[in-house]
């Protein structure tokens, strides 16, 4: 995505920090909204458990940390709707790589564990003009979305 000199501007005040925090609330509520169906009811990647778009218990959590994994913190592949307990007090790996693999396939899995094996040997940076770049980008992504739901998000 391409930023504007206005989109730039908008944010020219924010620290880092700030917009780093405001990029992953649009992120994990893309995410959220991504794995949910019209009415806001979806299921934990880790135990299946139900959950519904808007509680606390419906979380967007990492396959591979996101603190140990900088580039895949913003990857779609790596996130996915999860409960408050499997993503806070840790998941069944096993069963998280058994329902990933379903969802995206072998080959996007084996993709996504290779960006995690580079993630270790390189380091990544991020800087601001990445924080608007998600910002933007997943502004864009909840709007379509929300056309296609049947609750106010």
């Amino acid at each position: 995505m391409n930023l504007t000199p206005e989109q730039l501007k908008k944010y020219r005040d924010k620290k880092y920090s700030a917009l780093h925090r405001t990029a992953k609330e649009w992120f994990h509520k893309f995410i959220r909204l991504r794995d949910t169906d019209e009415n806001g009811y979806g299921n934990c990647i880790a135990t299946g458990q139900h959950l519904i778009y808007g509680t606390k218990s419906a979380q967007a959590g990492h396959y591979f940390a996101a603190g140990k994994h900088k580039n895949l913190e913003f990857h779609e592949d790596n996130v996915h709707l999860q409960s408050l307990q499997d993503n806070y007090y840790g998941h069944d790996f096993a069963a998280y790589t058994i329902n990933l693999e379903k969802k995206i396939g072998r080959e996007r899995l084996e993709k996504l564990q290779q960006l995690a094996l580079i993630s270790k040997r390189q380091k990544f940076k991020e800087d601001r003009f990445l924080m608007i770049e998600i910002i933007e980008t997943y502004k864009v992504k909840v709007k379509e979305l929300d056309k296609c739901k049947n609750f106010k998000i």
